[in-house]
């Protein structure tokens, strides 16, 4: 863990533990769970959520009722690395509500997208209305994925 995260006690790791496991869970069943009195919770919350810790609170829903069951990773090499065509790319995959996570990453290319659509064909037309429109954009790779093994977005704690 980061020197910041060296700050947190016991207490605090537990309680951010149990929030991640359940983000409704209710302060008087959190200070149960923790030990502590549900003014002592609450003041733990209050400040984890203040400097950062914990950086908002949402429903996790399923993509295959609401028309979004096909997920597909998309490796992005830019033509040019230099500053401009970063910033113009970042600023562009923002806007797309079907790109729901863009990484700078390092090796053979320069980004990788999460997206979600809701078959081949939705795909289809994305890549060539949205993605291969991006700025920069010289070449992509696709990779549709074809089971969900793992997808969990919880922090390993203690």
């Amino acid at each position: 863990m980061s020197d910041r995260a060296t700050e947190l006690d016991r207490l605090d790791l537990k309680i951010l533990k149990l929030l991640q496991e359940d983000g409704r869970i209710a302060n008087l069943k959190l200070a149960d769970a923790v030990g502590l009195s549900p003014t002592a919770v609450l003041a733990r919350v209050q400040r984890l959520t203040r400097d950062n810790y914990i950086l908002g609170y949402e429903a996790r829903l399923n993509p295959l009722k609401l028309g979004a069951g096909m997920l597909v990773f998309v490796e992005v090499l830019l033509d040019r690395t230099t500053p401009n065509v970063f910033d113009e790319f970042k600023a562009a995959v923002q806007v797309h509500a079907a790109i729901m996570e863009c990484h700078m990453v390092a090796g053979g290319f320069d980004y990788l997208l999460k997206t979600r659509s809701a078959d081949m064909n939705d795909y289809r037309q994305f890549a060539g209305s949205v993605l291969w429109q991006l700025p920069g954009v010289r070449e992509t790779r696709t990779y549709a994925v074809m089971e969900e093994v793992k997808n969990s977005t919880h922090l390993h704690l203690i």
